[in-house]
Order: structure tokens, then sequence, then C-alpha cells
């Protein structure tokens, strides 16, 4: 295991490079100019140039690539044009919302996807079977900003029960920073108006990311609880007398749980990708918005911070499912 855990490391240090490389050649050949943008429209081309100059643009490509590769090295991302601000303080603002608005997301989709998928399972061949495999295709086919317009429109526009946009009520000071998750921070000062608050919030944009994800829960829990309810040890437990219901979640779903800790790993990257677009429909001050405001204001070095962040939890859940496997089935073993 030890041994696993240290290739993967090894491996995710040669992405993250490799991906540093490839995002930093590619924002600089675009036929753009970042200190033109940052000037503003009506700066003078003297003040242009004094901009490019503090920035460093007017070096040649391979000293601006050292140089950015040597702070990269230290942990450095640069400076933000847009915010005038290291970006890695402008990640560690970011992404607490991100965060928050991921981890309710996959507690949806974990509780209700695999749920969903084991209700299918077990009536397969019935109405309730049918009617959750069509929910299923379309939740799949919906896309997260799609949906969330839609829950936009009808539940803050129309029916007014929740708010429209943003983390919190307009009236509030956000909670003490402990964690910068507003929901455990306002639980941890005791302020209970401001976390109904963050929870009214969140609703929208959770849903609006969980859905379509939650479907693809169901069906991968549908799929291995039907091949394992089909195995001999499930038809023994039977005969002996077992409860159904210690039968199905005993016997049955942990056998099952292989496929379903996969598609989970991969929801989590899936769900930070998916967050961009959300996160701009629901003015939610997370990495996506940043992401999206960082690419419209060509803020290179905004964009390469943002996408090493999301590609460092993307493989670093795929390394958690690969360690999970061997402690859910024996029989697979690293090498």
């Amino acid at each position: 295991m030890g041994k696993l855990l240290l290739e993967r490391l090894l491996t995710l240090v040669l992405k993250l490079f490799g991906m540093a490389v490839i995002l930093f050649v590619v924002t600089q050949i675009l036929p753009a100019d970042p200190a033109a943008v940052a000037a503003g429209t009506d700066a003078r081309p003297e003040q242009i140039e004094k901009i490019r100059k503090d920035l460093g643009l007017d070096r040649p490509f391979h000293e601006r690539f050292v140089t950015y590769i040597t702070g990269l090295l230290r942990g450095d991302l640069g400076k933000s044009l847009l915010t005038r601000r290291a970006v890695a303080d402008d990640l560690k603002l970011r992404f607490p919302a991100t965060l928050e608005l991921a981890i309710l997301s996959g507690f949806v989709i974990v509780i209700c996807g695999v749920s969903l998928g084991i209700i299918s399972a077990v009536h397969a061949g019935k109405p309730a079977d049918y009617l959750i495999r069509a929910a299923v295709v379309v939740g799949m086919g919906i896309p997260p900003f799609v949906l969330a317009l839609f829950l936009q429109l009808i539940f803050a526009k129309w029916l007014d029960l929740f708010p429209l946009e943003g983390r919190l009520h307009t009236l509030m000071a956000p909670p003490p920073f402990r964690t910068g998750l507003y929901t455990i921070d306002s639980l941890l000062a005791g302020q209970w108006d401001i976390f109904w608050s963050c929870l009214r919030h969140l609703a929208l944009p959770v849903a609006a990311l969980s859905l379509g994800r939650l479907a693809v829960g169901a069906r991968f829990t549908r799929s291995g609880m039907l091949e394992t309810l089909g195995q001999p040890f499930v038809r023994t437990a039977r005969a002996k007398g077992l409860r159904e219901n210690r039968v199905i979640l005993r016997h049955a779903f942990r056998n099952a749980l292989i496929p379903v800790v996969t598609m989970l790993g991969i929801q989590i990257g899936f769900l930070l990708s998916g967050a961009v677009l959300v996160e701009v429909v629901f003015t939610w001050p997370g990495l996506g918005r940043y992401a999206v405001d960082s690419v419209l204001s060509f803020d290179f070095y905004a964009v390469i911070g943002a996408a090493l962040v999301i590609a460092v939890i993307f493989v670093l859940s795929n390394t958690v499912v690969d360690l999970l496997y061997a402690q859910l089935d024996p029989r697979i073993k690293h090498k």
C-alpha cells in the first residue's frame, strides 16, 4: 500500500508539471495582450508598455517560462492581473466556496443515487424500476448549467422559494473564518440565522450540480446490484433464512461497491468541472467563477492556477479509489 501511494504521488507530480508546461505554453501563444486588458480601454500606449514591463511580458519566452516554473516549484503561482493579488491567495479565498458546494452535492449523490440504484435493482422489471430508469435517462441528458437556469427561473424567480444568487444574504456578514465553509463556520459560532441562510443559498446550486450526477450514481449502483444479486452466495444467504434487508445491504451491496466507488471517485472531478458554469449562473464566489472571470480577462496565471487545483483533486480522488479497491475486495492486489 505504501509503495502504491508513493507511485501515485510521483505520478501526480509529473502530471502537474506536464499540465503546467502545456498551459503556460498555450496561454503565451494566444493572440491576446494581457497588459492591454489590465490597462483598460482608455489607456495610452506608454501606459500599456509600462504594465507589460512590470509584468515581465516584454522578456523573451524562455525567460518567462523559467521564471514561472521556478516560482511554481516554490509554490508561487504568479500574480493575478484581475485582483492584483497572488494567485495562491485568491485560490485560498475562493476554494472553500467550491469545496462546500462539491461536498454537499457529493453527499446528495451518494445518499440519493445509491438508494435509487438499490431500489431499481431490487424491483427490476417493475414500475418503480422503469420510473427510476426513465428519470436517470432524463437526468443524464440535461447539462448542469441548463438545469441551473431552469431551477433559478422556477424556484427563485417565479415561486420565490430560494435566493436567486450569492452565497449569503446581502445584509448578513460572513461567519468568523475557521474553515471557510460558511455552514460549518456558522455552526461553530452558534449563528443559526446565518446557517439557515447558507443552506437556502446552497439549495439550488447543489440541486443543479448533483441531479445529473445522481442519475449516473443510480445507474452504476443498479448495474452492480443486478450482477451481484444473481450470484450463488446471495441465493445461499436467502436459503439460510436471512431477512431480505440484510441480504441486500450486508451481502449484495457490499460486493457491488467496487463499480460504485469508481463512479464516486470520478464524480468528484466532474463536480468541480461542472461547478464552473453553475457558479457563474448563481454568482457563486468560488473557484469556477474565478476561472471564468480569469479567462475572460486573459488572466493567464490565474487560469493555470485554477486548472492545477482541479487537476490535483481529480488525481487524488482517483488515487483514493485505487487504495479502496484492496480494502473492498481482498482478491485485488496492487503491484
